[in-house]
């Protein structure tokens, strides 16, 4: 059923493309937050290093400072719920797609011992219409970059968010994209299973007014702020939480 819905949504290309161009003319572009990218946390027992890699959202597009940010305030949780030092570092690029963070961004980022990196991506793949075969073969392509690269690391993947709840979205559009991050959610974390990563359970929105920045779309300091505490535990696994 539900790969009949994904091709339906071929048939409906033409209202994508008629109202996808209506919310760009609406929506002003959101630049990447200021602030660091890079940045460590002390602490009082062995340190964790945290890479969160993806499109604007791993580069905290919405809000204006970047401690506000996915990366900063996962890594603030971590130390919290740990007592570890916690490195990280994010590497977020606007509208970046799986294909296009496995062949620009991957190759150029040093091979520093990252123990845990988060992968935030997909949204676009979804938004630019991208084909489930092709979302195979780019995110499918990243992971094994991924494991190759640093192989000792647990890769936490944060599935595409609901389309259907972002305000800048009209519903028909909505429903339209929302069909296509099914079916990429679906592949998405078969292919977590294939190839030794973890994907994290699909983010509920219960305030799309408070989650979602001013263009309707980007997280606000709120939204990244649950999005770190969704994800907190899918990072951590079974690792033992120490007492601080």
């Amino acid at each position: 059923m539900q790969r009949l819905l994904a091709l339906v949504t071929w048939l409906a290309f033409p209202i994508y493309v008629w109202q996808g161009l209506g919310v760009r003319r609406r929506t002003s572009r959101m630049l990447p937050a200021q602030g660091p990218v890079l940045h460590e946390i002390p602490g009082t027992a062995p340190g964790i290093a945290l890479l969160v890699l993806g499109d604007s959202s791993a580069a905290s597009v919405g809000i204006e400072q970047s401690e506000f940010g996915l990366a900063a305030q996962l890594a603030g949780l971590i130390a919290e719920s740990t007592g570890c030092s916690v490195r990280w570092r994010a590497a977020g690029f606007n509208s970046a797609t799986s294909g296009q963070i496995r062949d620009y961004v991957l190759p150029n980022l040093s091979a520093d011992p990252w123990t845990h990196i988060v992968l935030a991506i997909g949204t676009n793949d979804t938004k630019n219409f991208h084909s489930v075969p092709r979302f195979k073969k780019e995110f499918g392509g990243l992971l094994y970059a991924l494991r190759a690269k640093w192989p000792q690391a647990r890769v936490i993947w944060s599935p595409v968010l609901e389309f259907t709840r972002a305000p800048a979205m009209p519903p028909l559009l909505g429903k339209i994209l929302e069909i296509r991050a099914i079916a990429m959610n679906r592949l998405g974390e078969r292919l977590c299973n294939e190839r030794g990563a973890v994907p994290a359970a699909r983010l509920p929105i219960t305030d799309p007014q408070a989650g979602f920045a001013s263009d309707g779309f980007h997280a606000s300091e709120a939204g990244y702020r649950a999005w770190a505490e969704h994800l907190v535990d899918f990072v951590l696994g079974d690792e033992v939480p120490i007492p601080i």
